[in-house]
């Protein structure tokens, strides 16, 4: 009994020491993750302004272009849904998921696949349904459409423009921003003046602007940017065209919005006609 007991104690020690062991190697372990990802964003920026003093003058030309033609994009935007309706706008916009075969298809001499453009139509039908149809088309919405125009070409632009290149997506938006910023300082100074750059607002209505800025705005770009060099314009634009299933989704979850059977079937045929066009294009090799 007393070698029994002595081995059980010694046991129990080791169990101990062995918790503790894990703990400690536990709490390494979280440590070091988070060194590990303090060090891979310290690494990111300083690639990123690695790569803006070793971009060419040929990398700054095409990030500006780009940068102009995103501009270009929230100009139209902008205007566009000044003088229309929301539904009217989300409807057009979504356009750009049709737009943007044709277009990439078009500068190779090619017609789009059947597939892809059936499956673009479905999806576009899907924003019909979930936004309840279309009123009177006006001035706005001729903004707002050339605005899905312009992001057809963005999509395909960033593609060909970035070709071979070593600037990462991160310099690459870091340019975009500088001419956006430019671009839109320059505009509100020709109409306004110094005394319209000064807003006299709150901590909530600044906390929005930074949120939408950042992650809305340049996080989505960025994100963009780095998907059109991995894969084709054409399934970007159609994954990027899902954008009022995700509003639907988050107007239920977190405004309690009703979900009618009208918007599920509209959701339905945008999740439906986006995965078949994506699968198309995939069944046909495209990179």
């Amino acid at each position: 009994m007393g070698r029994f007991g002595g081995a059980e104690r010694r046991a129990g020690v080791g169990c101990e020491l062995s918790d503790r062991q894990r703990r400690a190697g536990a709490g390494a372990g979280s440590r070091a993750d988070l060194l590990s990802f303090h060090n891979d964003r310290c690494r990111h920026g300083n690639c990123r302004r690695r790569d803006l003093a070793r971009s060419s003058g040929e990398d700054w030309a095409a990030g500006l272009t780009l940068g102009a033609i995103l501009f270009s994009i929230f100009l139209t935007e902008t205007w566009g849904i000044a003088l229309t309706t929301a539904t009217n706008a989300a409807l057009i916009i979504s356009l750009c998921t049709v737009f943007t075969p044709f277009l990439e298809y078009g500068l190779r001499g090619q017609l789009p696949l059947l597939g892809v453009i059936l499956g673009a139509g479905t999806a576009v039908s899907g924003v019909v349904v979930l936004a309840g149809g279309m009123t009177a088309l006006g001035a706005g919405d001729l903004f707002i459409l050339g605005a899905a125009v312009l992001r057809a070409v963005m999509v395909v632009s960033t593609k060909r423009l970035m070709a071979g290149r070593a600037l990462s997506s991160a310099a690459l938006t870091t340019q975009q921003s500088l001419m956006v910023s430019g671009l839109a300082l320059a505009v509100l100074l020709s109409q306004n003046g110094l005394s319209k750059l000064l807003v006299d607002a709150g901590f909530g209505f600044w906390g929005a602007v930074g949120f939408l800025s950042l992650f809305c705005t340049i996080g989505a770009f960025y994100i963009q940017n780095a998907a059109v060099r991995r894969t084709t314009p054409t399934r970007v634009s159609l994954l990027m065209g899902t954008e009022p299933l995700f509003g639907f989704a988050l107007a239920w979850l977190l405004l309690s919005e009703p979900a009618t059977a009208t918007t599920l079937v509209g959701a339905g045929l945008i999740v439906g006609g986006t995965l078949w066009a994506v699968v198309v294009e995939r069944r046909h090799g495209q990179c």
